[in-house]
């Protein structure tokens, strides 16, 4: 079974200096039916103007993964990483105990786009930790690249939640196939162009959860990436 959610529905704040989608419940955006699925607790897009950007503030206990789509991200925090973000980069932020950030767009002319997602820490308490990990664009051309997994296998960033996820770029017309073990769970996210997913269209900003199924099969109507989470 798939539930579709589509980006026109997800929650919209335009603060000017950032026009941001929520696909769960997040800040001022409160929708007790989209709230989290299985250990995916937020899934925002994020567009920041240039200049501008979230200015040192606290978290903890959460596992939060950042992916730029286009433009640069400028990431400071309390144990003295320094690190920018650019496109085909995530990075990986374990909270744990507690964890002081920011999140700034250095350019003066060019916007950045970028998805920010939390996951559900497999316990709490966890030691503060941060890792950034570049992609080659060959990795997940057409193909499945493991970007973050529990263990950080195959070179990919390091979880604390039983959760596989999965980046793709695909040429239109290409397809690919992902066989979910059994009691496992999925969620897709459209993050540019088009693509079908068991032959359910979704376009840029659309994502969909499975429950039941055993095989996922991604077509790309138009050029696209995604992004796949394998999750408990």
């Amino acid at each position: 079974m798939l539930q579709i959610r589509k980006s026109q529905e997800r929650g919209h704040l335009n603060h000017g200096w950032l026009d941001t989608y929520h696909t769960f419940s997040f800040g001022d955006y409160y929708d007790p039916r989209h709230h989290h699925y299985r250990a995916l607790r937020v899934m925002n897009e994020d567009r920041v103007a240039p200049g501008q950007g979230f200015g040192m503030h606290p978290h903890r206990d959460m596992e939060i993964v950042t992916y730029v789509i286009s433009g640069a991200l400028e990431h400071r925090d309390s144990m003295g990483n320094g690190e920018v973000l650019r496109p085909g980069e995530l990075q990986r932020m374990t909270a744990g105990t507690g964890i002081l950030h920011s999140e700034f767009n250095p350019s003066e002319s060019e916007p950045v786009h970028l998805y920010q997602i939390w996951l559900l820490p497999e316990r709490k308490g966890l030691s503060p930790s941060y890792e950034q990990r570049g992609f080659d664009a060959q990795e997940r051309h057409n193909q499945w690249r493991i970007v973050a997994s529990r263990e950080g296998r195959d070179g990919s960033l390091t979880i604390h939640q039983d959760a596989d996820l999965y980046l793709a770029t695909l040429d239109a017309g290409q397809g690919l196939e992902f066989a979910l073990r059994l009691s496992r769970h999925a969620w897709l996210q459209v993050l540019r162009g088009a693509a079908r997913l068991n032959g359910q269209e979704l376009t840029a900003g659309d994502g969909a959860a499975t429950t039941g199924e055993s095989l996922l099969v991604v077509e790309a109507s138009d050029p696209a990436e995604v992004l796949l989470f394998d999750l408990a």
